[in-house]
């Protein structure tokens, strides 16, 4: 048995076939990413949805509750790794073609690599870049390679596909952040009343180190999908349709041509912990989804179906309309990519699921349909249950202690916050923030006491209807966490 044929030297070409392989499967994703950015024609993002179409819906749940954001990154990191190992097993399968046809193997695998990116995305310029990231690697670890190479020409080979996926990977990360990113800046000044707004906001915001002010700078993000879809406001237009007397289409300037509004709204997520922060307030911009049906006789019963530009559809009933908005400007710039860009809609009083970003459709229904998480079990479609969260524990420099959070029970208002420092046994009122205009508004709560031992602080509210928080404590599956909030403090 000759050098070249010992079961080492095998063993040796093989792990050099699979790192050129891998190599070449991540140099394809880069060479997507670096052409197309983190929008819906990167090779990866089709390969994320059918991830999360095809886990069980117990599994998102469990998700959900447990992992929170880590599970929608895990489940992206997935997607990443099955779509590097697709184009890797295609790499693979090139250079064996490209071997038995004694043909250059660099440019039969970035061929070969085009196909299924084509596939996945329908984006020629993405696909073309997949196949060249590809074909790149392959082309770096064949440098200089001879029909019988030795053990170290090919550790050689390994190291080449390696430096060659690791700048693909780079000079991808590097030319893709940023692509199809956020919405434009507003190019002139907010206007008057967006800015008195904002300052009523700033004016009424308690100051409490750690606790956000009333109106939120770092607003939380839920989506169905990883990648964002990219909507062009020129191109955008909302069509409605279903049991209505005739169809109807709106563009962005039609809406923009209305007289406008401006509302303070909070969103509150279905799937948070009772004391998560997935919890926010914006001053948004738009016109009220009832100016789209003046005129229009509309049916007595049923419901309505939201549609969305990422397949994201949800219903709920008609009469939640009445107080529906359709928001194009978000504390006073353009709609963020990330919260819907161009047109969302917000139903005031409703779990943050209802308010359905990139909204493309209305669907006037005549018999009640499922949405997209009733359908996984998920019942968020009524109003928000009350809640007092209690995010700020502060040790004061005269030995006092200052707790603090927010405090929101949808259209029915915050009327007050109690908190307990003796565990429940007893109830002092916390001092709340002015409210701010609006009917779907969050308030924040703010108590100082003198601590004399170890104890347990729990925070409750009343909604503007004279109803108790529930003390009765759930997950958050399927119908919002309830509950309330306690926290151990240390004098």
């Amino acid at each position: 048995m000759t050098a070249e044929q010992s079961p080492t030297n095998t063993l040796a070409d093989a792990a050099a076939d699979g790192a050129v392989a891998l190599g070449a499967g991540v140099a394809a994703v880069a060479g997507s990413y670096a052409v197309v950015g983190f929008t819906p024609s990167f090779v990866a993002a089709p390969v994320s949805d059918f991830v999360v179409a095809t886990t069980p819906s117990a599994v998102i749940a469990w998700s959900i509750q447990t992992l929170g954001d880590l599970g929608d990154q895990l489940g992206f990191l997935l997607a990443l790794v099955l779509t590097a190992l697709l184009f890797a097993v295609t790499a693979a399968v090139g250079v064996r073609i490209a071997d038995a046809a004694d043909l250059p193997a660099a440019p039969v695998v970035g061929l070969l690599c085009v196909a299924p990116a084509l596939a996945l995305t329908g984006a020629p310029g993405s696909a073309l870049a997949t196949g060249a990231g590809a074909g790149f690697v392959v082309a770096v670890a064949r440098f200089g390679a001879t029909e019988t190479e030795s053990v170290s020409e090919t550790r050689r080979s390994i190291l080449r596909a390696i430096a060659g996926a690791v700048a693909v990977g780079a000079v991808g990360g590097a030319l893709g952040s940023g692509k199809g990113g956020d919405a434009p800046k507003r190019t002139g000044p907010v206007s008057a009343d967006v800015e008195s707004l904002l300052d009523e906001a700033d004016a009424k915001s308690l100051s409490i180190d750690g606790l956000g002010g009333l109106v939120s700078r770092d607003f939380y993000q839920v989506d169905i999908n990883s990648v964002d879809p990219v909507v062009s406001a020129e191109d955008w237009d909302l069509r409605v349709t279903g049991a209505v007397e005739e169809d109807l289409r709106f563009t962005l300037d039609d809406l923009e041509s209305m007289p406008e509004e401006h509302r303070f709204i909070t969103l509150r997520c279905v799937g948070e912990s009772l004391n998560g922060k997935k919890m926010d307030n914006a001053l948004w911009t738009g016109v009220p989804i009832s100016a789209l049906f003046e005129g229009t006789t509309m049916p007595d019963e049923c419901c309505v179906m939201f549609r969305a530009a990422d397949d994201y559809y949800e219903e709920f009933p008609l009469s939640a309309l009445e107080d529906g908005f359709l928001a194009y400007e978000m504390n006073g710039n353009p709609l963020p990519r990330s919260h819907g860009h161009p047109v969302r809609a917000l139903i005031p009083g409703h779990w943050g699921e209802i308010n359905v970003k990139w909204i493309t459709e209305i669907e006037v229904l005549e018999r009640e349909a499922e949405g997209y998480w009733e359908k996984r079990g998920w019942h968020g479609t009524g109003p928000v249950n009350t809640v007092a969260k209690l995010h700020a524990v502060n040790h004061l420099d005269d030995g006092r202690v200052q707790v603090g959070g927010h405090a929101y029970a949808g259209t029915r208002g915050i009327e007050r916050v109690e908190v307990s420092t003796d565990g429940g046994a007893s109830w002092t009122d916390a001092r709340l923030s002015e409210p701010l205009p609006g009917t779907d508004v969050w308030r924040q709560w703010e108590h100082t006491y003198e601590p004399s031992w170890s104890h347990e602080a729990v925070v409750r509210a009343t909604d503007g209807e004279g109803n108790l928080q529930s003390e009765n404590e759930t997950n958050a599956y399927p119908n919002g966490a309830s509950g309330w909030v306690s926290e151990r403090i240390e004098p």
